[in-house]
């Protein structure tokens, strides 16, 4: 099939084009190191026809999103809007990674029926771009997969996220490494079952859909330091600050039984052996 990756040189678009390339698909990659701006209506007139569009090019550090607002509301809308008008044009299917809008649980683990709340302003793009999906899936017949995941890990992640911050601390050979909050919990899903879960939309034949990718386990931020401590040949010190970050949520953890049950999809790399493949690419 003919697919159109959006992103295509970012962490998770390089990972979703290697098993798109595996299994023979033709790719068409669009990215702002290629010189494409999805947000941009009139640099994508020669994108031919495709089948499939999946679409990984948004804003995504929550912290930027209070800093510049205006930004992520503009590029995420304009990004998806767009999408969607290809989509509309050739037929074809959309894949929308979305990101985690359900706020603190009311439950866990976090379901789809969860009630959605949007607690930053990354979250709230997210929330307005699924309803643009919704909306173009009921006036137009674009057939949407929307895929919620939870906290994206893995190889050659950059940033100012929380593993990303240790190996830049350890790269720079610190004896101490200072972090914020020690309590927090999340659900850590490798970027590698990430890609999976986007490549086994293909086979999604709903009209729109939402699924959860995740793992169904949380680890705090003091069970990372532990795991990180147990990897490494020298020991370091971790300390902690306090949380300065706004609308903190205290726990995630998802549950993964809808894909399971409706793509066949569930994780499959532990979160250990994953901090443990980050350490040795980065050759600590």
């Amino acid at each position: 099939m003919k697919i159109v990756v959006a992103g295509s040189d970012g962490f998770l678009g390089k990972e979703v084009c290697k098993l798109l390339k595996d299994q023979n698909h033709e790719i068409i990659r669009i990215d702002l190191e290629r010189g494409v701006d999805l947000s941009i209506k009139d640099e994508l007139k020669d994108i031919p026809k495709f089948d499939f569009f999946i679409h990984l090019a948004n804003l995504v550090y929550v912290p930027a999103s209070y800093e510049n607002p205006e930004s992520f509301y503009r590029i995420n809308y304009l990004t998806t809007l767009n999408a969607l008008e290809l989509c509309r044009k050739y037929s074809a299917r959309l894949i929308y990674v979305s990101s985690y809008i359900y706020g603190s649980p009311q439950y866990l683990p976090v379901d789809e029926k969860h009630p959605i709340k949007p607690f930053n302003p990354y979250a709230q793009t997210k929330v307005i771009c699924e309803a643009l999906c919704q909306g173009y899936n009921r006036d137009f017949g674009v057939k949407c997969s929307i895929l919620r995941p939870f906290n994206i890990f893995g190889e050659g992640q950059k940033g100012k996220l929380l593993i990303p911050e240790i190996v830049s601390q350890l790269k720079q050979g610190k004896e101490t490494i200072t972090l914020r909050d020690a309590k927090p919990r999340r659900d850590y899903v490798d970027v590698k079952d990430v890609a999976r879960a986007i490549v086994y939309c293909l086979k999604d034949k709903t009209e729109i859909n939402a699924y959860n990718v995740c793992s169904g386990k949380s680890y705090s931020v003091e069970e990372i330091t532990k795991t990180v401590n147990e990897l490494l040949k020298r020991k370091v010190e971790f300390r902690f600050s306090g949380s300065d970050r706004l609308m903190e949520v205290d726990e995630t953890v998802g549950s993964y039984s809808k894909i399971k049950e409706c793509l066949g999809w569930s994780p499959s790399i532990e979160f250990k052996k994953t901090i443990e493949n980050i350490l040795k690419s980065e050759e600590i």
